[in-house]
């Protein structure tokens, strides 16, 4: 049973795929292989079974029973009508051509009907192949060559498979559209970076030693391809300024980074979604516009001002927490989580009031409310429920940005994480640094995005379906 299983998942993945403008042609690259020892069993099965041979026997015998002289009456009495009909003088030849034509169309399909109900059908490559899918054997001895093929098939016989398959290869391609804009960009750019290392003072020949150095001397390219290979082989490379390693100071710079972005989302959340729910709740009432103009004023105040009063109060004035990050003390990024955290939380607090009073009118609660459920139970299992969507996005969004380096509050609290890192190295330019850091903020926002695709799919059966249907 687990093997027929298998089987049959193979095939609905190469049905699925066959109905893709784009990949039945990427599967038939892929599995080219399978697809020529295919080709043999097709060929010898269409040799054993000449079907057209059989369909003009067939033919032959209709042309000659009772039903080829009814179609003819038939036929004939009708062209005559129309010609009569239109006042068309009657034209014996054209009347033959047309006579002759319909029924051979029409005999053509009764032959075929007839030799599928004695189960003679035309020898197809699909129906054979899938056929093939269906034998373990065949599937085994293929497997090797046919690997990619198969693990293919297997992912698009899924809804939720293919959906993240997808998406990821959605996301690589955006990591090369990313590079190829960013380095453009900076190639094109008038500054010259040997002359801001090097300095003024520099002379010429030190300048093109330095960019034969870094292979800057080399053409557009060249050095796009460089790019490429690097950033995909996970091969960044130096740094132009301190020879540093790039993968080393972005993994050193990661978890600080990490750790204010995940903290600053908790403690959103932790605010926001309760103001939300309890704005709505309690609609047009004093707490509503209470918490709605403070997320007002949080999404009002600049997070670098907001920052230096923070400092000013908490670390100059009072001495109760410390002014800059490090990362022996915990205090010190409280300050830093609440100021990132501020410009999120009135976001969702404010997203949350508005999806939730969204759904409290829609069709399904006012039929639970005349099945006779209790408010609580209307409110959290079947609004709040739906109004997910639309927070899940904001909040998505908002931490795909953080994890990009939120490089003002770092720059307040000299936090050494990557917003810093790459608003630094854009000063230089620092190509490879900068492109490192960019591609690293296009991988996180990606993998941001799927992951709120799919907890879209696990809160919403409409999207689920809807998934499942395409």
């Amino acid at each position: 049973m687990p093997n027929r299983i298998r089987s049959q998942a193979l095939v609905n993945g190469y049905r699925m795929t066959k109905s893709h403008p784009i990949l039945k042609w990427v599967i038939g690259l892929v599995g080219l292989p399978v697809h020529a020892i295919a080709s043999i069993f097709y060929l010898k099965q269409k040799r054993a079974l000449d079907y057209q041979a059989i369909l003009r026997q067939e033919l032959a015998e209709l042309k000659h029973s009772a039903l080829n002289q009814q179609l003819r009456q038939e036929y004939v009495s009708q062209y005559e009508q129309k010609q009569q009909y239109f006042k068309r003088p009657l034209d014996e030849q054209e009347r033959e051509r047309v006579v002759n034509q319909q029924i051979d169309q029409r005999l053509m399909k009764v032959a075929e009907q007839q030799l599928a109900d004695r189960s003679i059908r035309a020898v197809r490559y699909q129906d054979v192949f899938q056929s093939l899918l269906r034998s373990q054997v065949f599937v085994l001895s293929t497997f090797i060559p046919g690997l990619l093929l198969y693990s293919l098939l297997l992912i698009y016989q899924n809804a939720f498979s293919r959906f993240i398959f997808e998406r990821i290869m959605m996301t690589f391609f955006v990591i090369i559209a990313v590079i190829v804009i960013v380095f453009t960009i900076l190639y094109i750019s008038p500054s010259d970076a040997a002359a801001n290392i090097l300095g003024e003072s520099a002379t010429m020949d030190q300048r093109m030693a330095f960019n034969r150095q870094y292979g800057l001397d080399q053409p557009y390219l060249v050095q796009l391809w460089q790019a490429i290979k690097g950033i995909l082989s996970f091969d960044l490379g130096h740094s132009f300024t301190g020879n540093e390693v790039i993968m080393t100071s972005i993994t050193n710079r990661f978890p600080v980074t990490l750790t204010l972005a995940i903290s600053s989302l908790v403690f959103a959340i932790i605010i926001a979604i309760p103001i939300g729910i309890v704005s709505a709740a309690k609609t047009n009432s004093f707490w509503d516009y209470s918490f709605m103009f403070i997320a007002l004023i949080g999404l009002s105040i600049p997070s670098f001002w907001q920052g230096l009063i923070f400092i000013l109060t908490f670390s100059i004035r009072w001495g109760i927490l410390p002014s800059a990050y490090s990362p022996q003390d915990y205090l010190s990024l409280v300050m830093p989580v609440i100021v990132l955290g501020t410009g999120l939380a009135a976001a969702i607090a404010r997203m949350t009031r508005s999806s939730v009073l969204e759904v409290m009118h829609e069709d399904y609660m006012i039929t639970a409310k005349a099945k006779g459920l209790s408010s609580r139970q209307i409110f959290l299992y079947h609004g709040l429920r739906n109004a997910w969507v639309p927070i899940i996005t904001v909040i998505g969004l908002q931490f795909g940005v953080m994890l990009g380096g939120a490089s003002v509050t770092e720059k307040v609290f000299n936090i050494s994480g990557l917003g810093s890192y790459i608003v630094d190295k854009q000063f230089i330019p620092d190509i490879p640094a900068i492109l490192a850091g960019v591609v690293y903020i296009a991988i996180a926002i990606s993998v941001v995005n799927l992951v709120v695709d799919l907890f879209y799919a696990l809160l919403n059966p409409r999207i689920r379906s809807q998934m499942k249907g395409n």
